[in-house]
């Protein structure tokens, strides 16, 4: 048998080229795998990684074929998660019994084309045959923009092709210039070897304006807009200044309407009395339902207030840019943007936001936003501020439009969000510590919330709050006003202190009462472990136990409260609930997300410490300034 000749072998024996789709995320690279391969698809991990591997088969005008990979989206070489280590490995030919592509199809989002250029200079800096697919220009003319792409090919130095994948537009030139790539210039390539990623963001934005042949007014108006709101000083002050007009307006707004649930639950507890038989289903409707839950229902306008303007933020666009402007910040404590969306998410409960941690590839990153994301000032704690605030601080302004009520709201909320930063700063140091990781994220555009998804994401936090309130606090205030009526008081007794859950308090109140705790605080703190807002229902409801009479009764909880508490009391308490992981929920969470009960318990340690110690603090500097 004769040999065969490899100066006539057929061309199909060679091996396929291998070319690798490249890009940030949201650039459009599976839209345009899907359309340059259709069907002919195989889906496998890479080795060692649960990280998909998409490849395929693509015909190229020559009449060979291809194997396009699909890599996941990056946003650096300097691989900071196991996304971004595979598309560095398979990019640099790491990976073993795999050669680095032939050529790189490099995919830039026309609408966003300055960011996605910051890391488009680290791949042609790789001096490997690159073809820029410049993808979604659809869109791009859309939104009032219009690109050269010969102006971006001279600046680069690589084929640029106008592509629109959805659509199956420019697939043909994309596909010549795939097959034309191995013969490149490598001399006429944009000079980046030497260029940090500051260099490389200014190389970025003079690229992308010197490709812009037209820009509509819209575009040049959200521009001006990110170079204000996004500016290093401007940019925190209009956020800080941002959210202290949204807490003077949770108070000055919602008072009309918490007024008026207060006299609706005061006329229900009155109509009850009078047309309910005295005795034991009387008291349950009146102390143990109206009094508790109709306490914390009074809440909802504060609830609803806040979170309009919360998804105000999140659909006008502004929420990307505060978490951009909070990575500034958090680089100081060890953090990067990537925790701040979970942050974020813990102001309305800590629980999404301790799932949300997820995202964050950086286990010690992780891991420090999981144990500070209790002390965000989530939804629950609202109710608790708000009664105690309107007890105790009066409704007086301290300039034009400001309420001191409004400002020590602020204060309490910037207090969460201070304690949170310095529990990073000695946690990155200590048990979590490690170098804080890069943050990258796209800019969404700007555009006016939308009514209809604005009413339906208030009805929806409105209608969990009510839920809670007809479940969870439902349910721990009625066990708790049981709890308070057996056994009944003697004669010259209260009945809160005679009754099981008050003998219980009792025991706690030898621990609480140098920080200036009273007996009715010290029962309010266990059934507050179900929920935060079970503290204000708590304390309805052992003020209603213990009233003289059908009015008392009806009477508000502040009042009560402004009557028997000290304002050193009623600070100390507020500094509390800064700071105590107060819900059973997060703890178990915690223990979910951290695979063991290590971490949980730790959080529960630090907190609890640090609200001991903050609440005494509060109270013996409060009662040194003659306001005990």
């Amino acid at each position: 048998m004769s040999e065969a000749d490899p100066a006539t072998a057929p061309q199909a024996a060679a091996a396929p080229r291998v070319v690798a789709l490249v890009g940030n995320p949201n650039a459009g690279k599976s839209a345009l795998f899907n359309a340059l391969t259709g069907a002919r698809q195989k889906i496998a991990n890479y080795p060692g990684v649960t990280v998909e591997r998409k490849s395929g088969r693509v015909a190229l005008p020559d009449g060979t074929t291809a194997e396009l990979i699909d890599l996941p989206g990056s946003y650096a070489l300097d691989a900071s998660s196991p996304d971004e280590e595979v598309t560095a490995n398979v990019v640099m030919g790491r990976f073993a019994g795999e050669a680095a592509p032939d050529t790189i199809v490099l995919v830039l989002d026309a609408g966003n084309l300055e960011q996605h250029l910051v890391f488009a200079q680290e791949i042609i800096a790789l001096k490997r045959p690159t073809v820029v697919a410049l993808n979604m220009v659809d869109m791009a003319e859309r939104d009032g923009l219009a690109l050269d792409p010969a102006a971006l090919a001279d600046a680069l130095g690589v084929p640029v092709v106008p592509t629109v994948a959805v659509r199956r537009r420019g697939l043909a030139e994309l596909t010549a210039a795939i097959a034309a790539s191995a013969g490149q210039d490598m001399t006429l390539r944009h000079k980046v070897e030497r260029l940090g990623l500051t260099e490389r963001r200014v190389a970025a934005h003079a690229m992308a304006a010197g490709a812009i042949l037209s820009e509509s007014h819209a575009r040049r108006l959200h521009a001006r807009l990110d170079k204000v709101l996004l500016h290093p000083w401007a940019g925190p002050l209009i956020l800080f200044a941002l959210l202290f007009v949204i807490f003077q307006a949770v108070f000055a707004w919602a008072t009309p309407f918490a007024d008026a649930l207060e006299g609706v639950v005061g006329w229900l507890i009155d109509l009850t009395v009078a047309t309910v038989p005295a005795g034991f289903v009387q008291d349950f409707i009146t102390q143990g339902v109206l009094s508790g839950v109709g306490s914390v229902v009074v809440f909802l306008p504060q609830i609803v207030i806040l979170f309009a303007f919360i998804l105000a933020m999140e659909q006008s666009g502004y929420m990307a840019r505060a978490a951009f402007i909070m990575d500034r910040l958090m680089a100081y404590v060890g953090l990067s943007g990537r925790s701040f969306i979970p942050l974020l998410s813990s102001f309305a409960c800590a629980i999404p936001g301790i799932m949300a941690t997820r995202s964050i590839a950086d286990p010690k990153d992780r891991l420090t936003t999981i144990l500070i994301a209790p002390l965000m000032t989530c939804s629950a704690r609202l109710p608790v501020y708000a009664v105690i605030i309107a007890a105790f601080i009066p409704a007086t302004a301290v300039g034009p439009g400001i309420g001191l009520q409004g400002l020590v709201l602020f204060g309490l909320y910037v207090a969460g969000i201070v304690g949170a930063m310095l529990a990073a700063l000695v946690l990155r140091r200590t048990v979590t510590k490690g170098a804080a990781s890069g943050f990258i994220m796209e800019m969404p555009k700007y555009q006016w919330p939308p009514l209809g998804d604005l009413l339906l994401g208030l009805w929806q936090r409105a209608w969990i709050f009510l839920r809670r309130a007809g479940t969870i606090i439902f349910t721990v205030t009625v066990v708790l006003w049981l709890l308070l009526s057996f056994p009944k008081a003697g004669p010259g007794e209260s009945q809160s202190e005679a009754s099981i859950a008050g003998q219980i308090a009792s025991g706690l109140e030898v621990i609480v009462e140098p920080i200036g705790f009273n007996h009715e605080i010290a029962l309010s703190l266990i059934p507050a472990m179900a929920a935060r807002e079970v503290a204000v229902a708590s304390l309805a409801t052992t003020y209603a136990v213990d009233a003289a009479d059908e009015d008392a009764q009806a009477q508000a909880l502040g009042p009560r409260l402004a009557a028997d508490w000290s304002l050193a009391t009623a600070l100390a308490f507020l500094a509390w609930f800064v700071l105590a992981p107060q819900c059973l929920s997060t703890i178990a969470v915690a223990r979910r997300e951290t695979n063991g009960w290590k971490w949980p318990m730790v959080m529960m340690g630090y907190l609890f410490g640090l609200a001991y110690i903050f609440a005494g603090l509060t109270y013996w500097t409060a009662v040194a300034l003659g306001l005990g």
